[in-house]
């Protein structure tokens, strides 16, 4: 028997410009809808503080939101910044979130499945 997903996330955003980490769903959420308009259902929003060195992802799963926080002890977020991205929204791909909340250059996940040097 397959288990099914405790959260059904289809689409994941970024928000480009900082935000205090110390924002809780509450607000969170007010910044979800001045930008996109609405929180859409299974759908992740994702925001850093200025460092980069800690993430929250806000996820509306349909029926209510679920806040979920993490932090390096060392380095930083690969996150991009306010006039290097635009003003347009930046989506990821599963691979893409997976690679981010560990840390990793996200940006850079297809170059990095090939070699193209020895």
């Amino acid at each position: 028997m397959m288990a099914m997903p405790l959260i059904q996330v289809d689409a994941l955003w970024l928000a480009v410009e900082p935000m205090d980490m110390r924002a809780g769903t509450e607000r969170l959420l007010a910044r979800v809808v001045q930008v996109f308009g609405g929180a859409q259902a299974h759908h992740g929003y994702l925001f850093a503080n200025a460092r980069a060195t800690r993430i929250k992802l806000l996820v509306h799963d349909g029926f209510g939101v679920w806040c979920a926080s993490r932090r390096l002890n060392s380095g930083s977020f690969v996150w991009p910044r306010n006039g290097v991205v635009g003003t347009a929204p930046v989506t990821l791909t599963k691979d893409q979130f997976d690679v981010l909340v560990l840390g990793l250059p996200w940006v850079r996940l297809e170059q990095m499945r090939l070699i193209t040097r020895v």
